[in-house]
């Protein structure tokens, strides 16, 4: 079997873990001791877990946060989540094949008491906001209990390799993601109020204000006076031909796969949804060394950060707008995916179709919040509040800052008048979830002495570390301290501090000092697993990723506070040294359109609605032109939403149908959602969890 784990990484710390050894239908493989299942099977070229009982399709990963059931498969002879169960040393794990034979049950179980506790906070959701809202209630010594369903706290914080955007001050904007998680889960951690409860799932919070809770596979009954939501957001899927293939899943799953466990998810990725989380992925990619064959968006522009979207048309990724997605070709997994200009009402334009060969398709088509939590204790009259993108979408930046404001607001309930919030941070809370201002024309220096930075920034949005951490005080914020527009304006002796801490990568720094009419330029750049050496000829790029001409480079190195952000030096013309902001290292014959004919049998039909029970589209559309608007018949008929996700993925796109059909919101009635978050075995409720 092929080793398909990442072994060097310009910013993840590559550990030696102990090896074990499991099965996989018959087969002998190797894994990492207490990695997930799917992770181990992805790391030995695996991507098919099974195949659906009703028309034989591959099954394999979606979701990687255990919200669906495509990944299930059969360890030790329980059916399980392969991308939550982690591998122990002989497991024996088995693909569906069908419906699977159920094991057998105990006819007599035991019985057990099951644990009731009393809190004052329960908080669902270890990620930025509730890690944020919790350092608050410990400060005020409230008695909290903490519950996320992973194995380590910092929610999506801990897949995120790049530095954060946002104010230095309020979300420690220039520190990366993941050393943020951290730094925050530490500190909960490390408190005497806080009972952290990892591994553990809430499942449904009743009507008589208890929550159940599967800790550690035991189910546990929790009383709070008050609940904080901040369960986080779950991905949007689309409607396309071909969108059940292995080999079609989220941002959070790649990320899952390639920054979490260091598992390469793909050879060649191409990326639909030209917002942050589509855009940042496609730059994770790179780090990981993945070729990124290129991102398509629906709209005119890229809803993400300019500098996120210039970041990685610089390294040679092209970025098609206005474009959507056709189908994803293939078999059983994607071989290519085709895509094609669309007009103004969203309408596919004739004899635009593009196809490109790839293995992997990732969707970042947006983000839906996981409110049902919310809803539930609103139902049970139990006080509840919510933070991060349980309450609302928005970047982690922001989710940190309004879990700071969640927490003050919970202090406030049991402690009135102890500490009021200050009137500035809801409007800083308002400046850090703004959405990006228009592009506008960069600021150039017009001097050519000395050194000095070249700031390329396009637009205001919320971030500020270059203008904090520069000792000379030279770079300021144009309007707002934390939005406006960074300007350098002073003496600069060259720390490059600035260059190191931008996030977007889009700070150079320009030297005239030794010859001015050849200067030399420093250049950011984090994709060091692609090495630079001395005198190696680099294809330079200005900030759209239009050539500058190839350059020999002087040398590369990372400076000293950098965080493995190294900098690349070159002597360059004056006439384009203020242009130049990186180089490409991506060869255009990865990102050059198919010529070669897709087989018909590779393309499939109809799109796919319910990946659970495999409905179609077509399916779902002639049930709402016969006038059926109630989501419950339609599930009656078709089983759509009957699966295990519980319609998590499935709602949306039935909403999509309706939208097509014309049918207004209000005249929709909504599925009646299952009792339980995800499903549970009877048995976690009878014998403690045995």
């Amino acid at each position: 079997m092929t080793d398909n784990r990442i072994n060097t990484h310009p910013v993840l710390d590559v550990l030696k873990k102990e090896p074990v050894s499991f099965y996989w239908n018959n087969s002998k493989l190797k894994a990492k001791k207490d990695e997930m299942i799917s992770s181990a099977l992805f790391a030995n070229n695996i991507k098919i877990f099974g195949h659906h009982h009703k028309d034989g399709s591959a099954r394999g990963i979606f979701c990687a946060n255990g919200q669906c059931a495509k990944c299930t498969v059969i360890a030790n002879g329980v059916p399980v989540k392969a991308c939550m169960t982690g591998v122990k040393k002989n497991m024996i794990v088995k693909s569906v094949e069908g419906l699977p034979s159920l094991p057998s049950a105990d006819e007599n179980p035991d019985i057990s008491d099951i644990e009731h506790l009393d809190t004052d906070v329960l908080i669902i959701g270890g990620g930025p906001a509730g890690l944020s809202a919790s350092i608050q209630l410990e400060e005020h010594k409230i008695n909290t209990i903490l519950v996320d369903d992973k194995d380590e706290l910092g929610g999506k914080l801990v897949l995120q390799t790049h530095k954060f955007f946002g104010s230095q001050e309020d979300s420690h904007a220039g520190m990366r993601g993941m050393d943020i998680g951290r730094m925050l889960a530490l500190k909960v951690e490390n408190s005497t109020h806080i009972d952290v409860w990892k591994n553990s799932t809430a499942l449904y919070i009743f009507d008589d204000k208890k929550v159940g809770i599967l800790k550690n596979q035991t189910y546990k009954i929790v009383t709070p006076k008050l609940i904080l939501n901040a369960a986080g957001a779950r991905e949007k899927f689309l409607q396309f031909k071909g969108n059940s293939l292995s080999g079609v899943y989220g941002a959070g799953a790649f990320q899952t796969l390639a920054n979490r466990d260091l598992v390469k998810p793909a050879e060649k990725l191409f990326i639909v949804g030209g917002g942050n989380v589509g855009i940042i992925a496609g730059y994770h990619a790179l780090q990981a060394g993945i070729k990124v064959v290129g991102l398509c968006e629906a709209l005119p522009e890229c809803g993400g950060y300019k500098v996120h979207e210039d970041k990685l048309k610089r390294l040679g990724v092209p970025i098609y707008t206005s474009h959507s997605i056709v189908s994803a070709n293939g078999l059983e997994s994607v071989s290519s995916v085709t895509i094609a200009g669309i007009d103004k009402n969203f309408q596919i334009i004739d004899g635009t179709n593009k196809t490109f060969e790839c293995d992997t398709i990732l969707i970042a088509v947006g983000l839906e919040s996981v409110s049902e939590f919310t809803s539930e204790a609103e139902s049970a009259g139990i006080k509840v509040f919510s933070a991060g993108d349980a309450g609302e979408i928005a970047e982690a930046s922001s989710a940190m800052f309004n879990g700071r404001i969640a927490g003050l607001k919970i202090v406030g309930h049991f402690k009135p008048g102890v500490k009021d919030i200050p009137d500035t941070w809801y409007k800083k809370a308002e400046v850090l979830k703004s959405l990006p201002g228009p592009v506008q024309k960069i600021e150039v220096p017009d001097t050519e002495e000395g050194i000095f930075p070249v700031i390329h920034c396009k637009q205001e949005i919320p971030c500020n570390p270059c203008s904090t951490v520069c000792p000379e005080g030279s770079i300021n914020m144009q309007g707002d301290p934390i939005k406006g527009r960074p300007r350098f304006d002073g003496k600069c002796k060259g720390c490059m501090k600035c260059l190191a801490i931008c996030p977007g990568l889009a700070i150079t720094l320009v030297d005239y000092r030794k010859d001015k009419d050849n200067p030399v330029v420093f250049l950011p750049y984090e994709i060091s697993n692609i090495k630079v050496e001395k005198e190696d000829e680099i294809a330079l790029a200005d900030v759209d990723g239009n050539p500058l001409g190839t350059h020999k480079a002087l040398g590369a190195r990372a400076t000293k506070g950098s965080n493995k952000t190294w900098i690349v030096r070159v002597r360059v013309p004056k006439n384009i040294a203020k242009k130049a902001v990186a180089f490409t290292i991506q060869e255009k014959a990865v990102t050059r359109q198919m010529t070669k004919k897709i087989p018909l049998d590779h393309i499939q039909n109809d799109e796919m609605v319910c990946l659970c029970e495999r409905v179609t589209a077509g399916q779902v559309r002639n049930l709402v032109r016969k006038g059926i608007t109630d989501m419950n018949q339609i599930k009656a008929i078709s089983r759509a939403g009957m699966g295990p996700c519980g319609q998590k993925t499935c709602k949306n796109l039935m909403n999509q149908i309706f939208r097509a059909e014309k049918i207004a919101g209000e005249d929709v009635v909504n599925n009646v959602r299952r009792p339980l978050y995800v499903e549970v075995p009877l048995g976690k409720f009878a014998n403690g969890g045995q």
